[in-house]
């Protein structure tokens, strides 16, 4: 498989050419395409695109004397825009990029609002599919938890986390509990651990309740069941996911595009391709070009995708799920953009 380092640099300013003119116009190149914004001769480019096609980073459909990009091109052209050496194709800057991000966000408030917001500010930017994917709730860290009385053994929870998720939930208990039983569980909580992962807190109390054996072990189971109601076994992910309809146009296969479109609407499926490609660690903008390899159903889209912190924590995944022809340099602005922004816009605990 070729290397970018092994390309002369004529050949990496014909490719470059190649994947941008694709990207513009979604037919294959001609070497006149090419010569047309270049100093060399078509003849010249002819050759260099004949190496190109050897070196596995351009194909030609049947049908076409042209050729197009081939994935590991596409890997390339995004490889030099990352070191700023690729020809900048017309759109959006930066500047302005993070202009409209500022704009899309004004009066969000939240967690769970600014990953929904997310999501369609990253469709409507790169008209491919947003993408903004919570993390599990139980690696949250608890801020407040609120217990009332609606009736007799029904109870409505107020979980607030760190993250800026709230979460409410009506629970129906095995025994009925009084509004002074239900405060005292909840100041308990909030007391003992505030700041503590919402797993945590289920495995200390099933401690404390296995070690207790007094009158206070009566408020501790209370306290207990009120949070395994709260927070069920299994930790949840919100996931929202915008401009699904973008991607209809790019698809002329009926039964690969309802495959798509089904993958896309299944949280299950986009919570496992997120979790695959990006890494809670990273630190910058991922591009994956080869998603079939996760999901079958995506084969020909790309994912660009970044973590979002909040304190040093990863609180999301967010990115666009997209044709290979998307506007890479805008949309990996964005996604990097959006994904400092988690910090600042819900500056949690301070």
């Amino acid at each position: 498989m070729a290397e970018l380092n092994a390309l002369t640099a004529r050949q990496r300013e014909i490719l470059v050419a190649i994947v941008e003119d694709y990207i513009a116009t979604g037919e294959p190149v001609s070497s006149g395409a090419v010569a047309r914004v270049s100093l060399v001769s078509s003849a010249t480019i002819r050759n260099e695109m004949a190496a190109l096609v050897e070196a596995g980073l351009l194909e030609q459909p049947h049908t076409s004397a042209g050729r197009v990009p081939s994935a590991q091109a596409f890997r390339m052209y995004v490889e030099q825009l990352s070191k700023g050496q690729a020809a900048r194709l017309p759109g959006p800057t930066r500047a302005e990029v993070e202009s409209r991000i500022d704009l899309s966000l004004a009066g969000v408030d939240g967690a769970q609002a600014l990953l929904e917001r997310t999501s369609q500010v990253l469709a409507m930017l790169s008209s491919g599919v947003g993408v903004a994917m919570g993390s599990p709730m139980a690696q949250d860290l608890l801020e407040h938890v609120h217990f009332s009385r609606l009736a007799e053994r029904r109870v409505l929870a107020v979980l607030v986390t760190r993250g800026g998720m709230v979460r409410d939930r009506m629970l129906v208990l095995d025994r009925d509990l009084s509004s002074v039983e239900l405060e005292t569980a909840s100041n308990f909580l909030n007391e003992h651990f505030r700041g503590w992962s919402l797993e945590s807190v289920r495995a200390e109390l099933a401690r404390r309740v296995e070690q207790e054996r007094s009158k206070y072990a009566v408020m501790m189971a209370a306290a207990q069941q009120l949070w395994a109601r709260t927070m069920p076994e299994g930790a949840e992910q919100a996931v929202y996911v915008g401009g699904v309809a973008n991607l209809v146009g790019e698809r002329e296969d009926r039964e690969r595009l309802r495959e798509m479109m089904s993958a896309l609407e299944t949280k299950q499926r986009l919570i496992e391709l997120l979790n695959a490609y990006v890494d809670a660690k990273q630190e910058t903008v991922r591009v994956v070009f080869d998603l079939e390899k996760t999901a079958p159903e995506m084969a020909g889209l790309v994912l660009i995708a970044a973590p979002a912190r909040v304190g040093g924590d990863s609180l999301a995944t967010i990115g666009v799920i997209g044709s290979k022809r998307m506007h890479y340099e805008s949309t990996m602005n964005a996604v990097g953009y959006l994904a400092g922004l988690f910090d600042r816009v819900l500056d949690v605990g301070r």
